[in-house]
């Protein structure tokens, strides 16, 4: 008898092996360690590899040879588990077998949500009970609140806000995957996130090296480059980073144009240009929601995938006096220049054409507020997601978008109050029961509701419904939000596999590539607005002088105290790397001056209350005192439920910066250098009045949120500038009371002492005033 070797025999098992796996149709399973070591892979030769939890109880079911998640445990291959369907079938399928129960947790969207839990404050959580961090839970734990909204009120969607780690925020979602999978349907998690990407200024970058989050401009400093090709590159970066943390939706892009200067969040928009803003709407979406190579499922889906919500439909950026409806002061969105439809144009010839694969958007987020009489058809003034002409007659039915809608956050709690952030935003509607809001947004074609843990007013809306309706047409207008917010699910692949190696997770987020590719587009959102005397490029070496930052004490947007300081508003530490530093400016080649522009009070106080005011003040977009004598002698709207009054007019009354000490850095500093040459360097939020400083200033440059190292490289000339204004900068307040809060490019631009304008679409670089392709095509 011939000898067969040990490793021949090896061979011949793993054939044999291999031939019953294919006549039985198994798939092959792999283990993936992770903390809890209970991830398993099947790979299907002519499918999606499936991922699964042992703890979930979920079994694999295969059918000629394929293999499929049996999520609801029944023993066969349901419709939305067989991976093979359109996703529109999968999803009517499962959307036809949830309880009204099921479908209204669907239809939540949870609060903020912080990883590991926090200690206090608003995204506090506890661990058995106990405060978090005090617990003794893991980072990667589930917070008691967290197991109680995906349990009890079967909340799908999560807001995710900071993150200790990439390999913590891995673990914490394939620990809640796991216990979603063992409920119900085993319906995954879609977790999401605002904007994670910005920059943190003090941060030094290295070549080579990795970091926490690859770090981009700001929107205003995409929109500054004039490239919609350098959005769409981070777009897809940005959902390879957010898939390996879990996150498959993101909640963005803000696209509101930005028609008045004074609004608190020009900043995260694409500036003020419609065709600038709509393409680069196209672009962040195209990047965000396409998927590549092996990564992709179909139609461009797939597992590189994160669904973006455009907003804020029908667009946020013209509250009467620039004030923001985050506040009952500020909910009134006016048209005094009749361009209500232009406010579209991002969304319609943007978000809704892609260029990409995808086609059009996943979801859409109204704004808060009230788009005064801009409803022809009902005549309501209620904020946009309460409003059917707004949502149903324009969004779903003029505009054809069947996508998710979900209301912004914390829209249909009461008002507590006209001043604060943590209130409840129900304008126009604050007689109806919470019941009732909810009721009403579901009928105005709403899916969704922003912030919202707890599905009882949801399943009160659905028997108000049944009330009015009937049982079958509110049974079906249920399944109709359940399919769109599926639908989402499948398209990313969450329902094949929602799990994450966390070794791959570390690798992915912050990786040099990703890093790199960062930078660069910092340096390129730099822009350029005086050069007298071509005094920049700087020499490196020289000795520089740095005036200190005064910041007083405030509040943030939570509401939380900060605290006053002086300090340097710049890493001298990093500024050593280039230039010798000093304190005497008579030491000093050159003075470097970094400040930010104007920021306001947001148009109200309550101190002018107390002294007998209406509480409204102008919002100022310069340093120094400014007095509204331009301003309207009334409103053209108002009301609140804290005031007798509807005029909210702030004509003649006076303000000034927070931060007007930042005006004395300058001309403090161009006293102080007798002649020498002055370079100021403007974080910018939003437009501003140069005049109060300019021709204190040999050099201006301008960024939208860099690091210091971006600003430095441009100032020594290791990158030349390159970026052009997205928004318009106004010759005096005169000007900016002048302009209609609705219609964009309408000031009266400032002009320099060289005879340059600071207009839209304006820029330099070191040979002069920029005039290529980008100006043609955008500045019109």
């Amino acid at each position: 008898m011939k000898k067969i070797s040990i490793n021949r025999l090896i061979k011949l098992l793993f054939i044999f092996t291999l031939c019953l796996a294919i006549i039985s149709g198994r798939g092959f399973n792999k283990e993936v360690q992770n903390d809890e070591g209970d991830i398993i892979l099947v790979k299907n030769t002519n499918g999606p590899t499936l991922g699964y939890s042992s703890r979930s109880g979920v079994k694999i079911i295969t059918v000629n040879g394929q293999s499929f998640k049996d999520l609801n445990k029944n023993g066969q291959v349901d419709k939305y588990e067989d991976w093979r369907l359109p996703i529109d079938t999968r999803a009517k399928d499962l959307a036809s077998k949830m309880s009204i129960e099921q479908i209204a947790g669907l239809m939540l969207y949870s609060k903020h949500q912080a990883i590991p839990g926090a200690g206090t404050g608003y995204i506090s959580g506890t661990y058995g009970g106990k405060e978090f961090t005090v617990s003794g839970a893991k980072a990667s734990d589930l917070s008691d609140q967290q197991i109680d909204f995906l349990t009890k009120d079967n909340v799908r969607h999560v807001l995710i806000t900071t993150v200790q780690s990439p390999a913590v925020a891995a673990q914490w979602n394939n620990n809640e995957q796991a216990l979603v999978e063992s409920l119900g349907f085993g319906i995954p998690a879609n977790n999401s996130s605002d904007p994670r990407h910005g920059t943190r200024a003090s941060a030094e970058y290295n070549a080579g090296s990795g970091g926490n989050i690859s770090m981009w401009p700001g929107s205003l400093g995409f929109a500054a480059t004039f490239d919609p090709g350098i959005v769409k590159q981070f777009g897809h970066i940005a959902a390879l980073e957010y898939r390996a943390l879990g996150i498959s939706t993101a909640l963005s892009p803000q696209v509101d144009l930005a028609t008045d200067p004074r609004w608190s969040r020009v900043s995260g928009t694409f500036g003020e240009g419609a065709l600038l803003s709509t393409d680069m709407a196209r672009g962040y979406i195209d990047g965000f929601q396409t998927s590549a190579d092996d990564k992709e499922i179909k139609d461009g889906w797939g597992y590189g995938s994160v669904n973006a919500m455009v907003k804020h439909w029908p667009g946020g950026g013209t509250g009467e006096g620039g004030r923001d409806a985050h506040y009952g002061f500020g909910k009134y969105a006016v048209y005094p220049g009749n361009n209500f439809k232009q406010h579209f144009t991002p969304f319609i010839d943007g978000a809704f054409k892609l260029s990409g694969k995808t086609k059009v958007v996943s979801a859409v987020m109204p704004y808060y507020t009230i788009s005064y009489n801009q409803d022809t058809k009902n005549k309501e003034n209620v904020g946009n997601n309460y409003n059917s002409y707004i949502i149903n007659d324009l969004l779903r039915q003029k505009y054809k978008f069947d996508g998710v809608v979900c209301t912004d956050w914390s829209v249909t709690a009461d008002e507590t109050a006209i001043d604060q952030f943590l209130t409840g935003k129900s304008w126009g509607v604050n007689d109806l029961s919470v019941a009732q809001r909810h009721y009403k947004i579901l009928m105005a074609g709403v899916d969704q509701f922003g912030g919202n843990n707890d599905a009882a007013p949801v399943i009160e809306a659905y028997n108000m419904g049944v009330k009015e309706h009937g049982e079958a047409f509110m049974r079906a207008r249920f399944e109709q939000s359940a399919v769109r917010l599926l639908k989402n699910m499948f398209k990313t692949g969450l329902f094949e596999n929602p799990y994450l190696d966390i070794t791959e997770s570390k690798n992915t987020v912050g990786s040099p590539e990703f890093m790199k590719a960062g930078y660069e587009a910092q340096l390129k959102s730099v822009v350029m607005l005086k050069n007298k005397g071509n005094v920049l490029p700087l020499a490196k070496n020289k000795t520089v002088y740095i005036p200190k930052k005064y910041t007083p004490a405030g509040r943030n947007f939570l509401g939380a105290v900060t605290s006053e300081k002086t300090d340097y508003p710049v890493n001298i530490n990093l500024v050593k790397k280039y230039f010798n530093v000093t304190d005497n400016p008579d030491e000093a080649d050159y003075a470097l001056v970094f400040i930010s522009s104007p920021a306001s009070n947001g148009g109200y106080s309550a101190d002018d209350v107390k002294a007998g005011g209406n509480g409204y003040l102008p919002v100022s977009l310069q340093y120094g005192p400014y007095t509204a004598t331009g301003a309207r002698e009334t409103s053209i709207a108002g009301g609140d439920k804290f005031e007798n009054f509807t005029n909210r007019s702030y004509k003649g009354k006076t303000t000034k910066a927070i931060n007007s000490t930042d005006l004395g850095m300058v001309t403090g500093t161009y006293a102080k250098m007798k002649g020498k040459p002055v370079i100021v360097s403007v974080n910018m939020s939003n437009p501003m009045v140069f005049s109060e400083f300019e021709k204190d200033a040999n050099a201006i440059i301008v960024n939208f949120g860099v690091q210091d190292q971006a600003l430095l490289d441009i100032l020594t000339g290791v990158a030349e500038p390159s970026a052009l204004l997205p928004l318009q900068m106004p010759a005096d307040m005169e000007t900016v009371e002048k302009q209609s809060e609705d219609v964009p490019l309408d000031m009266k631009c400032y002009v320099d002492e060289v005879g340059h304008t600071y207009d839209f679409g304006y820029g330099l670089n070191w040979r002069g005033i920029i005039k290529d392709d980008r100006v043609k095509k955008y500045k019109k």
